[in-house]
């Protein structure tokens, strides 16, 4: 049995930490902060860890990072 066998369809609850995270309550997903999708903890690959949310893809965690106003300045 894999890591995420087993624990039906609800959702887990993590702790994210930098490059890893740790399950603290088992489930076989959690939700996006931003988009509300439900991720498969497999799939999960983009997260905060100062604000211990997870986010479905790239631009999600950049939008996360946009709303929390700490990204850099950005000027062309």
């Amino acid at each position: 049995m894999n890591l995420f066998e087993g624990h039906g369809n609800r959702e887990a609850k993590i702790r994210y930490l930098d490059g890893d995270f740790q399950i603290l309550s088992p489930g076989s997903y959690v939700v996006c902060a931003m988009t509300g999708k439900n991720i498969p903890l497999d799939e999960l690959r983009y997260w905060s860890v100062a604000r211990q949310e997870p986010y479905a893809d790239v631009i999600a965690a950049i939008e996360a990072d946009k709303r929390a106003g700490v990204l850099p300045n950005q000027r062309r």
